[in-house]
């Protein structure tokens, strides 16, 4: 039964990638997993709870990715590093990023989740700051929450740049992740010190 709903969840993702979701319905994924749509509500009653599923499995990967990320190297590398690990896991569910703003309005579970999930990437990142200030690395605030409002950039960069990819390119590869990745690192950059603008072309631009 597991490897049922693995099967199900593996084929619903693939099918919402490739055709986006308003294409997919309980039949289409049925259609092409070769069974029955009685047999596929077995496991998910409405096409809603496989999304919920997958958003929970795509939330899951991301704290993997970022805890096995959590080792002593230089904060700098540590920015690089998260941002591009969850860009990777943001494109293997994209169709997340390219339908967000449906899914939010149609599912409450996952709005009030992503909500609190909010919440805590920006403390996340907040701390991130501070280490990055602590070594001097960063310049402290001149702005009433600054570093609050840049995280917010950091925020809608990574969740909205796959729209932009989308439109602008006729295919979206690992290089066009890289690429974007280094725009959302970039707006770091000005508020960096002498001291972290040197970390950063030595680590990122060698």
């Amino acid at each position: 039964m597991k490897n049922t709903k693995k099967i199900i969840l593996k084929t619903s993702l693939q099918l919402f990638n490739t055709l986006g979701l308003s294409k997919v319905t309980l039949r289409t994924i049925a259609k092409k997993m070769g069974i029955s749509q009685g047999n596929l509500n077995y496991h998910f009653k409405k096409r809603e709870d496989i999304i919920e599923a997958l958003y929970f499995q795509l939330v899951e990967n991301i704290d993997k990715s970022m805890s096995d990320v959590q080792q002593p190297i230089n904060p700098i590398q540590l920015l690089a590093t998260i941002s591009q690990t969850i860009m990777f896991n943001f494109y293997d569910y994209r169709f997340f990023l390219l339908d967000f703003v449906q899914i939010i309005r149609e599912n409450e579970n996952i709005k009030k989740h992503y909500a609190n999930l909010s919440i805590k990437r920006e403390q996340q990142f907040l701390l991130l700051f501070n280490l990055l200030i602590e070594n001097e690395l960063m310049r402290k605030e001149i702005l009433p929450n600054e570093y609050k409002n840049l995280y917010k950039r950091f925020k809608i960069l990574g969740d909205f740049w796959i729209s932009d990819a989308e439109i602008c390119n006729p295919k979206i590869t690992k290089e066009t992740i890289s690429k974007y990745s280094e725009i959302l690192t970039q707006a770091i950059y000005p508020f960096l010190t002498s001291k972290g603008q040197n970390e950063y072309h030595s680590i990122l631009l060698a």
